[in-house]
């Protein structure tokens, strides 16, 4: 059962965390990553795909199928820490 509150939990997180990379790498857009702070549009794009592929196991492996609710609401929670995260990032990045 812990699998599903971990698991889903960094689903929902690398998920968020995959999105503006993935996005920024098909604009064509440099962004950060922990690679530098201003990666290229390539390597932000792979580095989106990689959240979303580890994101995809993991939420294979958490046995999601016999707490679906459950998983629903880790994943849920993942997403929005990921999401209030990359705020947090970006307006700090942003000051700098």
């Amino acid at each position: 059962m812990w699998q599903v509150y971990v698991f889903g939990f960094l689903t929902g997180l690398l998920g968020a965390n995959g999105v503006p990379h993935f996005i920024k790498g098909e604009l064509g857009s440099k962004y950060m990553t922990p690679f530098g702070k201003n990666s290229s549009p390539l390597v932000n794009l792979v580095w989106g795909w990689f959240n979303f592929v580890v994101a995809g196991v993991l939420f294979y492996y958490s046995h999601y199928h016999a707490h679906l609710l459950r998983a629903f609401a880790c994943v849920a929670v993942g997403a929005l820490a990921g999401g209030l995260i990359l705020v947090q990032a970006n307006q700090m990045a942003a000051k700098k």
